[in-house]
């Protein structure tokens, strides 16, 4: 699909329109943060970008510490206010009829009302042109308990969020997956057999050929699975690059002496003429040699 150019912007969206805090509990603020988010996981950061014309730009400046308070749907008005009038000409806690609380690490005013906040600290402020970063720590987070299960687990979708896009309030919708639904593997149904399951691999197989044609045991007797086809003198039919055995008679001599000739001698041929397989198992094999053993033997032209 062919796409029309504009010039950069700052168009990312959506983006949580939080309720930021700041000042002293005796002259408590709030302003709307739109630029926020996590910065790092471990230790945890985050950051707001202030113009520093704002009111409270100066009072964090002073200060170093701001909390932010994550927005509801029933906060939408306040957050709308809060983002549109100036703390210099308006007590917003008293206009919108929110409580302040001091928050406990930070002694900073808190939204008593918010159902999570967190208590940051500035580590740096970074010039960025229209703005400034204020990069912090967050040093402590404020849960309402209604939140939290009897496991100790969160969940946020309990309380209702808000999202702001392009001049526009949403509340977040339906849920459509959780973090790595698209690679989980889905439970078998009831009853459903397992195609892959262990014993029809190729490498099972493999396996199972080996250990029924291991050299020195071709006294005992042992059972092929049902899906290998056997000859008439208890070895696996195979192939070879095109070099296809026939099943010998055990009361043919001449067969016998054939059998016994064409098995390779790992001692005795020289290094050159070895394949890959037999440079790597040098010793001497014991009884026959089973018949997926790679030789040389299709190297040889045939002569009539």
């Amino acid at each position: 699909m062919e796409k029309i150019s504009w010039k950069g912007g700052a168009l990312l969206a959506p983006v949580p329109p939080v309720l930021v805090s700041c000042g002293s509990m005796e002259h408590p603020n709030l302003l709307t943060v739109g630029w926020t988010g996590i910065t790092n996981t471990i230790p945890p950061k985050t950051y707001i970008s202030l113009r520093p014309e704002r009111y409270s730009y100066g009072l964090i400046k002073d200060s170093g510490v701001f909390v932010i308070n994550l927005t509801t749907v029933d906060l939408v008005r306040a957050a709308d206010f809060c983002g549109v009038r100036s703390g210099r000409d308006f007590d917003k806690f008293q206009e919108t009829g929110l409580t302040a609380l001091p928050a406990p690490e930070t002694g900073c005013p808190m939204l008593a009302e918010s159902p999570l906040s967190l208590e940051c600290r500035v580590m740096q402020t970074i010039p960025l042109g229209s703005h400034e970063m204020f990069l912090a720590d967050i040093v402590a987070v404020q849960v309402d308990p209604a939140l939290i299960d009897q496991a100790g687990k969160l969940h946020l979708e309990r309380c209702g969020l808000a999202a702001y896009a392009h001049g526009e309030y949403f509340a977040l919708g339906e849920k459509l997956g959780t973090f790595g639904f698209s690679v989980r593997k889905k439970p078998l149904p009831k009853g459903h057999k397992n195609e892959n399951r262990k014993g029809d691999s190729p490498k099972e197989r493999v396996r199972q050929v080996a250990a029924v044609n291991q050299p020195g045991d071709s006294d005992k007797k042992k059972r092929l699975p049902e899906h290998f086809p056997a000859r008439a003198d208890g070895a696996l039919k195979s192939s070879k690059h095109g070099n296809h055995r026939e099943s010998l008679s055990r009361g043919n001599a001449h067969s016998q002496k054939a059998r016994i000739t064409s098995q390779p001698h790992f001692d005795k041929a020289p290094s050159s003429q070895r394949t890959v397989f037999e440079q790597t198992k040098p010793a001497k094999p014991h009884g026959r040699v089973p018949d997926w053993v790679p030789t040389n033997n299709h190297r040889k032209k045939k002569t009539r």
